[in-house]
């Protein structure tokens, strides 16, 4: 309902900018300033007490009029982007968990039962080990996986996690020794003022911390990855390897396509983002000196504000080595 409200008051303050051109200022500045007074007069003063419909006011005149910060008073400009973000939580966790169960659907107990059994008996098994074996007992594919084996082990199995620091050092020096030769590939989400997601796909050189290439889509696929990719590596450009998630968009013909050009893939591990670090830690900038700082309203806003934010990134900004 407040989506429709804001969208019908944004509607009504571009009317007004239009019809009263040369008092447009003080029309939408004596709404603000009113609604604001009668917030006070109800003797409220806790910011906890503004009601939906002040909010959805303010947010509207956001969207509409440049100079709303300048009669804001009972709260900060934060505050009305600290809503915009809320709205788009409640909008899109009540979406998603309409007519949906929440959380993973749980195994019968006779399989966890098996796991346990399993892994206690043949301790130098793993994960996919035991799926092979549970699959030739008659089990189905829709009854377990491997990853649900992944995660009964480790409630299993505690102390058998020691085990992989080793393998943890071997991947930080190779990352260490081949760096000049590696870039890493991530896609991060956006959401809009309107409560849609945008999908930024990057590429980032672990040696020189440098965005080489990066789009924005509403609607990934793999084939879209494929032509980002030939947009990034032109001619000899490619580079030895090419660290990526384990992403579902990141599929067999992707990785057949970055095979052909000369590169060697390498798929991090399951729940080891630190093993694609670099690009981690590029979202995490962005978002934290950037993105969180602004409504984002579609996907060109989006894409003119990332070339202005790379431009900065590569050029200008210090990277702590």
């Amino acid at each position: 309902m407040y989506r429709a409200f804001i969208r019908l008051l944004t509607f009504q303050f571009t009317i007004i900018q239009i019809l009263f051109k040369s008092k447009d200022n003080l029309i939408l500045e004596t709404i603000e300033l009113r609604q604001q007074l009668m917030i006070y007069q109800t003797k409220k003063e806790d910011s906890k007490n503004i009601t939906d419909l002040t909010r959805s006011l303010l947010v509207a005149l956001k969207r509409t009029w440049p100079k709303w910060m300048d009669a804001l008073i009972i709260v900060k400009p934060e505050t009305v982007i600290n809503w915009q973000r809320r709205r788009f939580r409640k909008y899109w966790t009540k979406k998603s968990a309409k007519h949906k169960r929440l959380g993973r659907p749980s195994i019968k107990l006779e399989i966890r039962q098996h796991i346990k059994k399993i892994a206690i008996e043949n301790f130098t098994w793993g994960a996919p080990r035991m799926y092979s074996e549970f699959l030739k007992l008659g089990y189905t594919k829709n009854q377990i996986s491997q990853r649900t084996i992944s995660r009964y082990l480790k409630k299993i199995r505690p102390d058998d996690l020691d085990k992989t620091k080793g393998k943890r050092q071997q991947w930080k020096v190779f990352l260490k020794n081949h760096r000049e030769h590696i870039m890493g590939m991530d896609f991060f989400t956006v959401p809009t003022i309107s409560f849609k997601t945008l999908y930024v796909f990057f590429i980032i050189d672990h040696a020189r911390r440098k965005i080489v290439h990066f789009n924005v889509t509403e609607h990934p696929t793999a084939e879209w990855v494929v032509q980002q990719l030939k947009n990034a590596f032109p001619f000899d450009s490619a580079p030895k390897y090419l660290i990526f998630d384990r992403d579902s968009i990141f599929s067999a013909r992707v990785k057949q396509f970055i095979k052909d050009i000369g590169i060697k893939p390498k798929v991090i591990s399951y729940k080891c983002p630190w093993q694609n670090g670099v690009a981690e830690r590029y979202v995490l900038s962005v978002r934290n000196d950037m993105l969180n700082q602004m409504i984002i309203f579609n996907e060109e806003h989006l894409r003119d504000f990332l070339n202005q934010i790379f431009e900065y990134y590569n050029n200008e900004r210090c990277h702590w080595q």
